[in-house]
């Protein structure tokens, strides 16, 4: 661009002190950004000295920003060291997962007011900014962090926004309350259902199970298959099972089976991960000691029966939650992007509601924790401050009976001061169904008005009512269950729906690490399919056309070649897609592929979940208004040659 007038340099030196950069070498900097100088990949301007590329490469983290005083000697600096977000910190985008093609497309820029401090790579200063809006704004954005869409939506049709709470707000530790509940299932499977005192010296290796699993009851097997339901890894309690063993039991059937329930349980929760593990445990100590376990000859469904009865007693007496509401920061991570998440959603006018199956003793613990009011260093005691960051509230909502259209369950409005019942049949206050007497440790202010309604039970009829929504796709539901929340909301009531999938973030950060492996594989397998269709064109013309003796031996001695460079290149290429995939799992490989086809689980996702993300509070990094949509679909035909 040629040189620009000085009202166009004042507009372009207003902009950049919003933090909405351009393209550098096209825009020439106005006056105070250093007069004729060109913006290139690295820069300097007033207040701040940009590395190459966007605040989100590695550059960013060693920019500089410098407080301007009057000697223009003040500095300090602003350093982004990567943490986990499992440690309940905010993460920040050092690293390699930028889009190379437009790696210096947005220079980072800052303000001349600068925030005091940068949190997730300056997603949220310290006035609340957030990163889509922030001054420190920058792309490309970090891949982990990214909303995917499997089907467009526009966030400016959408009036209402709702969370599931566990798994989805609430991100639980999976090596402390994983552990946790297995350790209490133990306990009751031994003392209430009298299972072998053995049982108390087993220990859980939380890092074994995945989702996406199918789990059959009948032959002690787990199962994982892809999206057309082929078996391509089986494991009869923790013995993998070969590939004749594997298509024997579920390969060589008249009539297909469906992998549902009665015979099959899904494993598509992450509180159904202990306890699968704990069945394939079983199934290897019943098939050690029979007599130890008595069950019907070689049907293994007992066990699953009484390890889903164990679980369910944990639940009931309290056991699970009153640990977690005892101490929450060794269950539950921390996400210093929570509050600024709700608080912008509701700021864009919004209505946000919670529907949880948690009762509200155990609401109350687990939201006031993520807001920062309880398990803290400073002790803060709770108070019903969240309740401000909703609109609605519905706990004890049994889900997914509460999507089901024509659902008759009772509404109970809870008292937060007692968490009594109200509206009750007799006009009597009772206690909540099913609420194990979790302790409020502090009592709202009788003279505060309380900042939204609480409820129980239910069903979604009420909630459309309370919400005044008139149509199913105003609303957009946020949860982790693909079943009890994705698909009864979507396919039941034509809500928009957004899966949380926590495993997605190191998914990502694996495939990134794979790419060169993949390619190879991918090559490979070229190569495989090229050697085969040779060696059945000259099998044919061997087979079925005449030739001389001489051309006869020629062309068996190039089958016999051909045949064994096939069997090492088959061997090759399965042993490099093997370790390719124990790279993300050492036993159940990627979580959205088996083989070279998407898993059932991916399936899945794509069928009913409208966006997917790794984290809840990736909404920050988008405008509530943002128009997602999703990438194009191609067919088998449609990849062919390079035109893309």
């Amino acid at each position: 661009m040629s040189w620009l007038s000085a009202a166009s340099r004042h507009q372009l030196q207003r902009s950049l002190m919003l933090g909405f950069a351009h393209a550098p070498g096209t825009w020439r900097t106005g006056p105070g950004l250093g007069s004729g100088s060109r913006l290139a990949r690295r820069g300097s301007a007033r207040g701040v000295e940009v590395s190459r590329g966007c605040g989100l490469g590695s550059g960013f983290s060693n920019a500089r920003v410098v407080n301007s005083g009057a000697d223009g000697s003040l500095r300090r600096e602003v350093r982004c060291s990567a943490v986990s977000r499992s440690a309940g910190d905010a993460e920040n985008f050092a690293g390699d997962f930028r889009n190379d093609k437009s790696q210096a497309k947005w220079p980072l820029l800052a303000s001349q007011v600068e925030p005091m401090t940068a949190i997730n790579g300056g997603v949220a200063a310290e006035d609340g900014e957030l990163l889509w809006s922030g001054r420190w704004w920058a792309r490309p954005m970090d891949t982990r962090k990214q909303i995917f869409c499997n089907r467009s939506l526009n966030m400016k049709s959408i009036e209402a926004i709702g969370f599931d709470m566990d798994y989805t707000l609430a991100q639980y530790k999976a090596d402390t309350f994983e552990s946790l509940a297995y350790a209490g299932t133990i306990q009751k499977l031994v003392h209430d259902l009298k299972y072998p005192t053995e049982l108390l010296d087993w220990k859980f290796d939380w890092r074994f199970m995945v989702r996406g699993l199918v789990l059959d009851k009948r032959r002690g097997c787990i199962l994982k298959m892809d999206r057309h339901k082929y078996v391509k890894v089986a494991y009869h309690g923790f013995r993998e099972l070969t590939r004749d063993q594997r298509q024997a039991m579920y390969g060589n059937t008249l009539s297909r089976e469906s992998y549902d329930e009665p015979d099959y349980a899904l494993i598509d929760t992450l509180f159904s991960l202990a306890e699968a593990y704990l069945f394939m445990q079983l199934v290897d100590f019943k098939d050690a000691f029979p007599d130890k376990i008595p069950t019907r000859g070689n049907d293994y469904s007992q066990l699953y029966k009484d390890v889903r009865a164990a679980v369910d007693l944990c639940h009931r007496d309290g056991t699970l939650k009153q640990a977690v509401a005892n101490e929450p920061s060794k269950y539950i991570n921390e996400d210093p992007l929570m509050v600024p998440m709700l608080k912008m959603l509701r700021q864009s006018g919004r209505k946000i509601f919670l529907v949880t199956n948690s009762l509200w003793d155990y609401t109350h613990v687990v939201m006031n924790y993520l807001c920062g009011k309880c398990g803290t260093d400073g002790g803060i005691p709770r108070d019903d401050e969240w309740l401000s960051y909703f609109d609605v509230v519905v706990t004890g909502s049994a889900k997914p009976a509460f999507f089901m259209d024509g659902s008759r369950a009772p509404l109970f409005e809870v008292d937060i001061r007692t968490g009594m019942l109200q509206n009750t049949d007799s006009g009597t206050p009772m206690a909540q169904i099913g609420g194990v007497g979790i302790q409020i440790t502090s009592l709202p202010d009788p003279n505060v008005k309380q900042a939204c309604r609480v409820f129980q039970g239910g069903c979604v009829a009420h909630l459309h009512k309370l919400l005044s929504i008139e149509a199913g796709d105003q609303v957009l539901y946020v949860g982790d269950h693909i079943y009890g929340d994705i698909l009864r909301s979507k396919k039941e009531l034509g809500w928009r729906t957004m899966l949380v999938v926590p495993e997605l973030a190191a998914e990502l950060d694996q495939l990134h690490q794979t790419i060169t492996t993949r390619k190879e594989i991918s090559e490979m397998r070229t190569q495989r399919n090229e050697l085969e269709d040779i060696l059945q064109r000259l099998e044919w013309c061997l087979r079925y056309e005449k030739h001389s003796e001489e051309d006869h031996q020629r062309l068996e001695q190039e089958v016999s070649h051909l045949r064994r460079e096939r069997a090492a290149i088959r061997e090759q290429h399965r042993q490099a897609q093997r370790d390719c995939h124990h790279m993300f799992h050492k036993t159940w490989g990627q979580l959205m592929k088996t083989g070279y086809q998407n898993s059932r689980f991916a399936h899945q996702v794509e069928r009913f979940a409208c966006l997917y993300t790794s984290y809840v509070t990736n909404l920050c990094y988008y405008s509530p208004n943002k128009s997602y949509r999703t990438t194009e679909d191609f067919m088998p035909h449609e990849l062919q040659g390079d035109w893309r």
